[in-house]
């Protein structure tokens, strides 16, 4: 049984495939789809490597 984290991680890869694809299939927004695309896969790879780390609230602005 996957934990939350393990959860949490598919879904954001999983958003992050569907900005992709969303990408491909119309050009005129392909850089912003793949910018999000490659936020979502950051954010799953900070929630498998650290599930409880914490961000400096300066990350956030």
């Amino acid at each position: 049984m996957p934990s939350h984290a393990q959860l949490a991680a598919k879904l954001l890869r999983d958003a992050a495939t569907f900005f992709r694809n969303v990408g491909a299939q119309n050009p005129a927004i392909a850089d912003d789809m793949n910018e999000n695309s490659a936020v979502y896969e950051q954010v799953a790879d900070l929630i498998e490597a650290d599930p409880l780390g914490e961000l400096p609230i300066d990350e956030l602005d």
